[in-house]
């Protein structure tokens, strides 16, 4: 899966694209670990825009990468949310712990 990293307006941005299931997540996962333990942002942001199908693996991305944030003491928004992953997303609730724009 592509993941591209960039700065804006003073947050970390990790857009995804492709599919994030369980062939994907552990990648994703490593290479946002990866990120966040080399940048050390206080906001990170990512983009779901290019994301084309998501389960239950994405999910698990989502709330390590809150984890994460949480332990540097740092925020977690989700963007561009495709209407397939928000469906996911929702069904789990992940908007009541996650910002979800």
């Amino acid at each position: 899966m592509p993941i591209t990293i960039d700065k804006q307006n003073g947050a970390t941005v990790i857009s995804l694209r492709g599919e994030v299931d369980h062939h994907s997540a552990r990648t994703i996962m490593e290479n946002i670990d990866q990120t966040i333990s080399s940048t050390l942002p206080m906001n990170l942001v990512l983009d779901l825009s290019s994301v084309t199908f998501m389960d239950s693996s994405g999910i698990a991305v989502l709330l390590r990468s809150l984890r994460q944030m949480d332990q540097l003491g740092g925020k977690l928004r989700v963007v561009g949310i495709p209407s397939q992953p928000r469906r996911v997303l929702e069904a789990a609730g992940i908007g009541r712990i996650i910002t979800l724009a």
